[in-house]
């Protein structure tokens, strides 16, 4: 999964290099709409990789629209053929997947396609193609399986009409106008309005649950602002298929009762993710799962309830699902199995970025956690609402620009969290993740000298605090 099956990869290489017989066992099961994809888990077939690629093509669009302020005489408006673009990703992530099979060869690891589950402890089964059972035992076995999106099977229709993250990537014709009951997917959303589509979102309670709530509600202001629309406070109760061939959502909106209907082409469920145990037989080798989310308890080494049983990535309870942790969490773990280390996998100051349309990179504490950790007189925040320069040529709308960073109060007022919402956050917000990891104090920030003319300076200029009352907007160059 996203952080499941690729750190598999990466962990079964190292072990492969260390001199150790590995085989890695992955079968995907298909989408309820019958979506199936190769090797490589959550991130190369149906997540990062698409999505990103993805919310690339939007970005150009806003591009296009930019490129007559700066003497580009184009044609408007410029059409998108999904089409070609579906095909192009889809290509990528294939040559991807034919990557993955050649670097298990290459390193002589043996590869079986078949869904596995537990025989006992040492053992793990599963049917070949042929319908012939396969046996595997090992002293070592790390579960990686991932997640998949969750499905509302309690809303008639939901299950046979609508889709999730494991098919809008592999469509062969445009979504149309796609309905998102959602507190997740803005990505998604984002990108199918940047491309042009007619595009809801449905949220029921708050917008990227987890993430600082003053980034998140800016992310959804400037979603909304270029075209995304919302229905916020209201529940779906079934999707219907007319003879059309539409699909007809009705829905309930809880502060007044009353019901409501909409047509669209595509309904696309994400609300949240279930980890893949269900058919691993757990159980039978004594591995214990929460019995909340059904995630495989680990401790710090990422070993579960028996110790030569390993889990990493999206199917651990208490773990970011995030790929590069789960990568990481693989490598070190066969490290200390084989390679002699004691490093342990640090879960703290892991930066990620939200791929909306105006990006939000983020690392370290959020102002709420901060404040709930050490109180809010010890918690000093630095802001500012900042105009990118390629902004200002094009008349492009800034004002969810906003740059803000959390520092403990005392100096030298080492930083907590820094929250960055503009272009290119994930390329900001990586090298200030070096920064904060090596214990990066505000004077030490402030003290940086800033690359001129970049989005990413503003880090180093943030002088503002949230505390002084004053107003945090940037002025001249």
């Amino acid at each position: 999964g996203a952080g499941g099956w690729w750190n598999l990869l990466v962990g079964g290489r190292c072990a492969a290099q260390l001199g150790r017989k590995v085989a890695v066992v992955d079968y995907v099961e298909p989408s309820p709409q019958g979506t199936r994809w190769g090797l490589g888990g959550t991130c190369v077939n149906v997540g990062c990789i698409p999505k990103k690629l993805m919310h690339q093509a939007a970005l150009l669009g806003g591009l296009i629209q930019d490129a007559p302020n700066y003497g580009w005489e184009v044609a408007q408006p410029v059409p998108h053929d999904w089409r070609k673009m579906a095909e192009a990703v889809q290509n990528h992530v294939k040559s991807l997947n034919w990557g993955h099979r050649v670097q298990l060869q290459d390193r002589k690891v043996k590869y079986f396609n078949i869904k596995a589950s537990f025989v006992d402890e040492h053992t793990v089964c599963g049917v070949a193609k042929g319908g012939k059972e396969i046996l595997l035992s090992a002293d070592h076995i790390i579960i990686a399986t991932g997640g998949r999106p969750r499905y509302p099977t309690h809303i008639e229709g939901a299950l046979e009409y609508g889709i999730t993250s494991d098919d809008i990537f592999w469509l062969k014709e445009s979504p149309g106008k796609t309905w998102h009951p959602t507190d997740v997917a803005l990505e998604c959303a984002g990108f199918l309005t940047g491309i042009g589509l007619d595009t809801t979102i449905m949220m029921r309670s708050i917008p990227l649950r987890g993430f600082d709530q003053q980034m998140s509600s800016m992310v959804i202001e400037h979603m909304a602002s270029h075209g995304t629309r919302f229905l916020r406070g209201c529940a779906p109760s079934r999707v219907r298929r007319l003879p059309v061939g539409q699909l007809q959502v009705t829905w309930e909106d809880r502060t007044t009762g009353k019901e409501d209907t909409g047509t669209f082409d595509t309904v696309l469920w994400a609300i949240g993710r279930v980890p893949d145990t269900r058919s691993l037989n757990l159980e039978k080798a004594g591995v214990d799962t929460s019995p909340d989310t059904q995630k495989i308890l680990v401790d710090s080494r990422e070993a579960t309830s028996v110790p030569h049983i390993y889990a990493v990535g999206d199917v651990v309870e208490g773990r970011p699902e995030l790929t590069p942790t789960a990568i990481m969490a693989g490598r070190l773990l066969v490290q200390r199995l084989f390679g002699g280390s004691s490093d342990l996998m640090d879960y703290d100051n892991v930066p990620t970025t939200v791929f909306t349309p105006l990006e939000y990179g983020c690392v370290g504490l959020s102002e709420e956690e901060a404040v709930a950790r050490h109180g809010q007189e010890h918690v000093e925040v630095y802001h500012a609402h900042y105009k990118p320069l390629e902004f200002t040529v094009a008349g492009r709308d800034a004002s969810q620009c906003y740059v803000k960073m959390v520092c403990l109060r005392e100096p030298p007022q080492l930083v907590l969290g820094l929250h960055f919402l503009g272009p290119n956050a994930g390329e900001v917000t990586q090298g200030f993740a070096l920064g904060i990891k090596c214990g990066a104090s505000y004077a030490q920030v402030m003290r940086t000298v800033g690359i001129h003319p970049t989005c990413s300076e503003e880090v180093v200029k943030l002088r503002i605090s949230k505390r002084s009352g004053l107003d945090p907007t940037v002025t001249g160059c």
